[in-house]
């Protein structure tokens, strides 16, 4: 009969959310141990970013609980090396209690002790050694980007067509000379078409409706609008029916500085805009005519969160001069002049390469319990489900946006940590 080990607390997943929420319970004494898969904690930030990343958001959101950013580039943008860096430091200097190449596989409960659960975890070691866990508190902490999203009709295509996703692109150079179709133009799609176009390549871009901002407007970088206005602080019940809740981010950049990204620019620059793809056969793909549709969505997107700030600005009367140069106002239409084709000939257009830049699916069926709506996503309160000793943290929507970033997972992360010591002591 396999052994089982006994853990008060037990996390899964050693990202930005298991982390935070293991720097709580240490600083609280509290027995417990983050499984991560992989070989280093946040690993997703190193395997599944490209070389030349850097955060969207400005250094100074970062703010894990114990170490916020206090270096001395507070509006910059921290690259991808510097960033996995961070989080190496964060685990060694407060000691926290990780161990890697364990991935969980269910998630059971196990038995009442009084009116104390225990849940059963069964896990498995890279080399196929199976491991069971019984713990009084389980915190999921394995974040919205679990599994990449390919379609199906992606096997139809010529096999002699380089397909990947985004988060296994790294440089041009990695990637077979010719042509490039990115679908998808939310941030990563927008960024990962940007560079290529730029170094050279000619870039077809499939579109969605993920909208755009400036960089920076009337004087402060766009997130910190955000931020000082509430905007990233909203909980879900109070976004507009036209935003779901996992919409791809906006376009924004930090590279290089930071910068805005524009469709309007890269149709300017030569990039070929399509509508969203639809479909695929052995020679072609096939496209919705929605270009133009897509492009005013994204404006409008961006002309309506000006408004907001604007109307905040007058509102609170904060001195932030308009500044033409750092708003919307470039009035650049060249994506609304694009042909709206809906088929593309591949070998024709000489790609010999496409990358999948439409996002993570989720997956929590690993938990064997009523837990999920019907979207898949944890019915909880603040992390918090009717499962005594059930937690989740490091996602957005617990209970805003921003308990999803690095500017907020400290917040749910104190939560849990403090509803999992109270319980603790009360039993």
């Amino acid at each position: 009969m396999e052994q089982s080990q006994r853990i008060e607390t037990l996390i899964i997943g050693g990202g930005q959310g298991g982390l935070a929420t293991s720097y709580c319970l240490a600083q609280r004494g509290h027995e417990h141990l983050v499984l991560e898969q992989a070989d280093r904690p946040a690993h997703i930030w190193h395997t599944g970013r490209w070389e030349s990343f850097t955060l969207v958001t400005p250094n100074w959101s970062i703010r894990m609980p114990g170490a916020a950013y206090a270096g001395d580039d507070p509006d910059g943008y921290l690259p991808r090396e510097q960033l996995t860096a961070y989080f190496d430091r964060y685990v060694a200097e407060h000691h926290l209690p990780i161990r890697y190449g364990v991935r969980v596989t269910e998630v059971a409960p196990e038995s009442n002790r009084g009116d104390r659960p225990t849940y059963r975890v069964y896990a498995q070691t890279r080399d196929g050694e199976p491991l069971i866990f019984l713990a009084a508190h389980v915190v999921v902490a394995t974040g919205l980007f679990q599994r990449p999203k390919i379609p199906a009709f992606s096997a139809d295509l010529p096999a002699n067509i380089l397909q990947l996703h985004a988060g296994a692109y790294r440089n041009p150079a990695a990637l077979p000379d010719g042509a490039v179709l990115v679908l998808g133009s939310a941030q990563s799609g927008c960024q990962i078409a940007e560079e290529l176009y730029q170094s050279g390549r000619k870039v077809y871009l499939a579109t969605g409706s993920a909208g755009r901002l400036p960089r920076r407007y009337r004087g402060k970088d766009m997130y910190t609008w955000l931020h000082e206005t509430g905007f990233l602080a909203r909980p879900a019940d109070q976004l507009p029916p036209s935003r779901p809740k996992f919409a791809g981010n906006p376009q924004l950049s930090g590279k290089a500085g930071g910068h805005s990204l524009n469709l309007h620019q890269f149709a300017r620059d030569g990039v070929t805009l399509l509508g969203r793809v639809r479909g695929a056969d052995e020679s072609s793909m096939t496209f919705a005519p929605d270009l133009h549709e897509n492009l005013a969505k994204a404006d409008n997107f961006g002309t309506d969160l000006l408004k907001m700030v604007d109307d905040y600005v007058a509102r609170t009367g904060l001195d932030a001069p308009a500044d033409a140069r750092d708003d919307l106002s470039s009035q650049l239409r060249d994506g609304f002049a694009a042909e709206q084709r809906t088929s593309l000939d591949l070998r024709a257009a000489g790609i010999h390469t496409i990358i999948w830049a439409i996002g993570y699916t989720f997956d929590f069926s690993l938990i064997k319990l009523p837990v999920l709506d019907g979207d898949g996503f944890p019915i909880q309160s603040r992390g918090v489900t009717a499962h005594p000793g059930l937690y989740f943290v490091g996602m957005p929507w617990l209970p805003s946006q921003q308990t999803g970033l690095l500017l907020g997972v400290g917040e749910p992360a104190e939560h849990i940590a403090s509803a999992i010591t109270q319980d603790t002591i009360q039993c």
